[in-house]
């Protein structure tokens, strides 16, 4: 995968965004420019000079950037109950693929974030998914943004009745925990 080259837009109406990596929830105005650095896992990441930094903007203001939304972007389908069956561990995982740091461009399974899956009985029908996952940075304000995206997509599981996500800091992460796909997107031998 090769960076993506950032482009400039131009806001076309008030947009909320997440600013990274604090994580604090800002308003970018109507006719703010903006550099589209990241489009992945259905949100973008946009630098605006003029306010001095990064930005995570939700795939459903696609609009305001003036693009169309990625698939599935405008909101997480919701939760499926399940009537029969169990929930497939590989559809699970295959969701937390669609999860990214916003500053890096890798997957937060292939970055190694991913600390622990468990699918048990929920207390009504269908299964309850708990993951344990870590951030690069202990100090990474984006946290709650990126365990609230990986809740909702592993919500949107067929027979996942509840889904909740924590994050630890035990074992602190390093590079090593990454996949060989992860570290061949980076470029790390």
């Amino acid at each position: 995968m090769t960076p993506q080259t950032p482009t400039a837009h131009t806001l076309a109406r008030d947009c909320v965004a997440i600013r990274i990596p604090s994580g604090e929830q800002a308003t970018i105005t109507a006719g703010t420019s903006v550099y589209l650095t990241q489009s992945l896992g259905g949100t973008f990441t946009v630098q605006a000079p003029t306010l001095g930094g990064l930005f995570r903007i939700a795939g459903g203001d696609a609009d305001a950037l003036g693009l169309e939304p990625p698939a599935g972007a405008a909101a997480a389908p919701p939760a499926r109950r399940a009537t029969s069956g169990p929930v497939d561990e590989a559809a699970v995982w295959d969701r937390l693929r669609t999860v990214y740091d916003p500053e890096i461009p890798v997957n937060i399974v292939d970055l190694g974030l991913v600390y622990d899956l468990r699918i048990l009985p929920a207390a009504a029908a269908g299964e309850r998914v708990e993951v344990k996952m870590t951030l690069t940075a202990p100090g990474c304000g984006m946290g709650g943004a990126i365990a609230a995206d990986a809740q909702a997509k592993i919500a949107s599981v067929p027979g996942v009745a509840e889904a909740e996500v924590q994050v630890v800091w035990d074992p602190p992460w390093s590079a090593e925990m990454m996949t060989p796909e992860g570290k061949r997107i980076l470029g790390i031998a």
